[in-house]
C-alpha cells in the first residue's frame, strides 16, 4: 500500500496538478482538435476530385514543411527565453523575444519565397513515380497551381506563429485558440465554396483550396493583432513592441547560440522527413495518396501527444524561470505518464478507426486499403511517439539546444534515411513492411530520450536566475 502511495504522489498527481494541466493544454488539444478535423474535411474535399488534385495538395504541403520547420525552429529557440522570462515575470525580456521572432519570421520569409517560387515544380517532381493510380504529369500541374498561390499565405502564417507562440509561452493559450478556430472554419466554409463552384462561384479546384486558405490565414492573423494589442494590460509583452527595434546584444547572442542549433535541428528534422516521404514515394503515385490519407487522420489522434509535449515546454520552462527546479521534474514525471496513459488509448482508438476513416476518400480501393496499413503501423507507435515528443520538450524548455539536436536528429539521419533508403531501392520488400521497419528508430530514441530526461540534463535556466534544486 505504501509503494501505491508513493508511485501515486511521483507519477499521478493531485486534483491541483491536472487542474493547472487542462488550464494550458484544454486549448491547445480544442485548437488542434478543431484544425486537424477541419484538415480532415479539407482533404476530403480536395480528395473528391481526383487522385492526382490530392496527391499534389499533398506533396506541395510536404516541401512546405522545411518552411514551416523553420519559422517553428526560429520562434522554438526565442520561446526558451520567452517561457523562462514570463516565469520570473520580466516582461521586458518577453518584449526582445517577441522582436527576435518577428525578425526571424521576415528572414525566413523572403527565403522561402524565392527558393519555392524558382525551383517549386523541380521539388514536386521529385516526389512523382508514375504508375497505374494516377497520371504524374496532371499530379505535377496540380501541385504547381496550388504551389503558387499558398506561397502568398506563408505571411501571415508566419506572423501569427510569433504573435501565438509568445502567448502561450506567457500562459495565454486561450486566445491562439479562438484565432485558430475562426481561422479553420473560414477555411472549411471557403473551402466548399470555392472547391466545388457554389454561390454562384466558378469551380476552382486546388486554386480554390489555397485561396482558402490564403483569406482564412488573414482571419486568423486580424484576431491575433486585434486583440492582443487591444488588451495589452493582460499581455504586457505587446505594449511598446514596436516603438523600438532593439533587442539587447547579449539576449541576441544568447538566442543565436542556444536557439540556432534548434533551428537547424527543425530544419534537418523537415528536410528528413520530406526526404522520408520521397523515398516512399519511389514505389509509385499510389503510395502518395495513401501517405496523405494516413497522415491528415493520424493527425487527428497525435494531436493530443502534441498538446502534452507543449504543456510541457511551457510548465517546466516556467518553473525554472521561477528557479524552482524540483517543480519542474515534478510536471515532466507527471507529464510524461499521462502522456503514456493518454497515447495507449489514443493509439486503440485510432487503430480501430483504421479500417472505416480511409473510406471517405474518393479513391482506389487499393489506396485505401494502403493508407489503412499506414493507419495500423501509425496506431501502434502512437505511445512511443508521445514519449518522444514529451522527451523532445522537456529537453528543449531548459535550453539544451544540443542535446536537443542530438536526440531529434540523429536517430533520423543515422538510421531512418539510410535505412528508407536501403529498403526501397535495394529490397523487393512491399511499402507497408518497410515503412514499418523505419518505425523501429523511434522506439530507441524514446528509450534514450527517458534516460536524457531522468539523468535531469536538462535543467537548466538561460535567464541568469539561480535554481533551487
Amino acid at each position: 500500500m505504501q509503494i501505491t502511495g508513493s508511485f501515486r504522489k511521483r507519477f499521478i498527481g493531485d486534483r491541483a496538478f491536472y487542474k493547472m494541466v487542462f488550464a494550458i493544454a484544454m486549448p491547445i488539444i480544442v485548437q488542434n482538435t478543431v484544425s486537424n478535423f477541419v484538415n480532415l474535411l479539407d482533404n476530403i474535399m480536395v480528395g473528391s476530385i481526383g487522385t492526382e488534385p490530392m496527391s499534389g495538395v499533398s506533396i506541395v504541403n510536404q516541401i512546405l514543411m522545411i518552411f514551416y520547420a523553420g519559422v517553428f525552429g526560429c520562434n522554438a529557440g526565442a520561446g526558451i527565453f520567452s517561457a523562462q522570462f514570463a516565469g520570473a515575470q520580466d516582461h521586458e525580456g518577453v518584449r526582445h523575444t517577441f522582436r527576435f521572432k518577428m525578425y526571424g519570421a521576415v528572414i525566413i520569409c523572403t527565403l522561402a519565397i524565392a527558393i519555392y517560387s524558382v525551383f517549386g515544380r523541380t521539388l514536386i517532381g521529385l516526389y512523382l513515380t508514375e504508375d497505374a493510380s494516377g497520371n504524374a504529369a496532371a499530379t505535377l500541374e496540380h501541385g504547381w497551381e496550388y504551389l503558387k498561390i499558398i506561397l502568398i499565405s506563408i505571411v501571415p502564417m508566419a506572423i501569427s506563429q510569433v504573435y501565438a507562440s509568445t502567448l502561450c509561452e506567457t500562459g495565454e493559450t486561450a486566445l491562439p485558440m479562438k484565432a485558430t478556430v475562426a481561422e479553420v472554419f473560414t477555411n472549411a466554409i471557403l473551402n466548399y465554396v470555392l472547391i466545388f463552384g457554389k454561390l454562384g462561384l466558378p469551380a476552382m479546384g486546388v486554386a480554390g483550396a489555397a485561396i482558402a486558405t490564403l483569406v482564412s490565414r488573414f482571419v486568423g492573423l486580424g484576431i491575433l493583432l486585434v486583440y492582443t494589442h487591444t488588451h495589452g494590460k493582460k499581455h504586457p509583452f505587446i505594449q511598446g513592441a514596436y516603438s523600438s527595434f532593439r533587442i539587447p546584444k547579449q539576449l541576441t547572442e544568447d538566442i543565436i547560440k542556444k536557439g540556432m542549433l534548434l533551428l537547424v535541428n527543425e530544419e534537418l528534422w523537415a528536410l528528413g522527413t520530406t526526404i522520408l516521404m520521397q523515398q516512399y514515394s519511389m514505389r509509385g503515385l499510389m503510395v502518395v495518396a495513401a501517405m496523405n490519407i494516413c497522415g491528415t487522420v493520424s493527425n487527428m489522434f497525435a494531436m493530443f501527444y502534441h498538446s502534452m509535449g507543449n504543456t510541457v515546454a511551457i510548465l517546466a520552462g516556467q518553473a525554472l524561470g521561477s528557479g524552482n527546479a524540483e517543480k519542474a521534474k515534478d510536471i515532466v514525471r507527471k507529464m510524461l505518464f499521462f502522456a503514456v496513459c493518454l497515447c495507449i488509448v489514443v493509439g486503440t482508438a485510432l487503430g480501430a478507426c483504421s479500417p472505416l476513416l480511409p473510406r471517405l476518400y474518393n479513391t482506389t480501393a487499393d489506396v485505401r486499403h494502403l493508407a489503412m496499413c499506414f493507419i495500423i503501423v501509425t496506431a501502434v507507435m502512437t505511445p512511443v511517439n508521445g514519449i518522444v515528443n514529451c522527451a523532445y520538450f522537456t529537453l528543449r524548455c531548459g535550453g539544451k539546444t544540443l542535446i536537443t539536436f542530438i536526440f531529434d536528429c540523429l536517430f533520423l539521419w543515422s538510421l531512418q534515411v539510410p535505412m528508407a533508403w536501403l529498403l526501397v531501392n535495394l529490397t523487393e520488400l512491399t511499402i507497408v513492411p518497410v515503412y514499418a521497419l523505419c518505425q523501429i528508430p523511434d522506439a530507441i530514441k524514446a528509450l534514450f530520450g527517458l534516460v536524457l530526461v531522468k539523468k535531469g540534463v536538462w535543467i537548466n535556466n538561460v535567464i541568469g536566475g539561480e535554481l533551487e534544486k
